[in-house]
């Protein structure tokens, strides 16, 4: 049986298993430690009855106002445990931190290459808010898509009327 529970310092050593896909952005130590100490309730980690790390989800609440939001900043599930509904537990568990901290919507970030992420966030109820032009570097840039979930809060779902025109990193608030 699958245990979803809080990350640790001592998963950081347990889960390169899960932070060598391809697909998986990786960070240095010091933002995983940023985020367990200032969201913890955020990043939780999908732990096999074996005690391998299956997948985690890291996040934060951020914005003012009606930009108050749950933010997934990774999500990921080694590949071998693919398929099993751990990243929609992880994603359903976020939203529901989200909820409790009466945010009006959840929002992430995702490869527009990436297919089957942005086809399972749009079956989870997410859709796309906007175009985020060379979001992601490397070899070669490329954009993202800054998908959109409206919380119970949201009554009006102003959060998730999508914008008309691309924007880039460094027009995002």
């Amino acid at each position: 049986m699958t245990t979803i529970r809080q990350f640790t310092c001592d998963d950081l050593f347990r889960f390169n298993n899960v932070n060598l896909d391809p697909l998986t952005e990786t960070y240095g130590l010091p933002f995983y430690m940023q985020y367990m100490a200032h969201w913890p309730e955020y990043f939780q980690v999908a732990e096999s009855p074996s005690g391998e790390i299956m997948g985690y989800i890291m996040g934060k609440a951020e914005g003012n106002g009606e930009q108050w939001h749950g933010h997934v900043t990774a999500l990921t599930v080694a590949p071998e445990y693919r398929r099993l509904g751990l990243a929609a537990k992880l994603m359903s568990n976020l939203e529901a931190i989200s909820e409790k901290k009466r945010c009006f919507f959840v929002d992430l970030f995702v490869r527009v290459s990436n297919k089957v992420a942005v086809d399972m966030y749009n079956k989870l109820g997410y859709s796309v808010y906007r175009r985020v032009i060379e979001y992601y570097s490397g070899e070669v840039d490329e954009d993202a898509f800054d998908m959109r979930k409206a919380l119970s809060r949201d009554v009006d779902q102003k959060s998730i009327i999508p914008l008309t025109h691309p924007v880039r990193p460094e027009d995002l608030d």
